[in-house]
């Protein structure tokens, strides 16, 4: 089930040509000095979003905050599994993010 679920990470991260997938034991993308993906031990995928706009995708998906090894994931949207059948919206969701998190100031 992880390799499953960690190619279509690596698919969606693939669909964004503006960054790439980093870690190899917890796989991620970054920007800016900011996470702004995340792939836990749980094989589940969270993308970090705007307070607004979190709170718009856990009421339209539904869905919940995202948690990585028992933390909170300030920010972060668990994507639900019947997400991951649509790839092409989750990679406009994925750059969305990231356009978030370069809007950041630098760290």
């Amino acid at each position: 089930m992880r390799e499953e679920k960690l190619k279509i990470y690596d698919q969606l991260v693939a669909k964004c040509p503006r960054f790439e997938r980093k870690g190899k034991t917890m796989p991620y993308t970054s920007a800016n000095g900011y996470m702004f993906s995340l792939f836990n031990k749980d094989c589940e995928i969270g993308i970090r979003f705007s307070k607004e706009v979190q709170e718009k995708y856990i009421e339209e998906w539904p869905t919940t905050i995202y948690r990585s090894y028992g933390a909170v994931m300030k920010g972060y949207v668990l994507v639900p599994d019947k997400m991951l059948q649509d790839l092409d919206t989750l990679a406009k969701l994925l750059d969305m993010s990231y356009d978030y998190v370069m809007s950041l100031p630098a760290k």
